[in-house]
């Protein structure tokens, strides 16, 4: 069993910056892919980013790319997403997740998630 727990989210004016970190704990993560979803009120699921651990091979949605960075420590087997001229759009409950193999944009790919961290922007 893989076990997520995201920490970091809070309130910040439109503009600001946020890093969330997800200490992992359970397996060791060379042969795994960890992402970000993030849900907002009455919106669907939406993919944010991945990062191959080996490797460090990273994927974003367009909605983040240029603002959002995904980085892992490997000493501390935690990531890293970190958030900059986050925008009132960017509020949403954000969740690590972690699956076997190569990322995906699909949360369904993943096998174990985090319970989660609000994230709210303020304009």
């Amino acid at each position: 069993q893989v076990q997520l727990v995201e920490s970091g989210g809070g309130l910040v004016q439109a503009g600001g910056s946020l890093r969330l970190s997800c200490a992992v704990s359970g397996r060791t993560l060379s042969n795994y892919a960890m992402g970000w979803f993030r849900q907002a009120p009455g919106k669907e699921r939406e993919f944010v980013g991945f990062i191959r651990w080996s490797g460090g091979i990273t994927y974003y949605a367009d909605s983040v790319k240029g603002r959002f960075t995904i980085s892992r420590d490997n000493a501390k087997n935690t990531v890293y997403l970190q958030m900059n001229s986050l925008k009132p759009e960017d509020t949403a409950v954000y969740y690590c997740v972690a699956r076997w193999g190569i990322g995906s944009t699909s949360h369904r790919e993943y096998d174990y998630w985090g319970q989660g961290t609000q994230v709210t922007v303020s304009s």
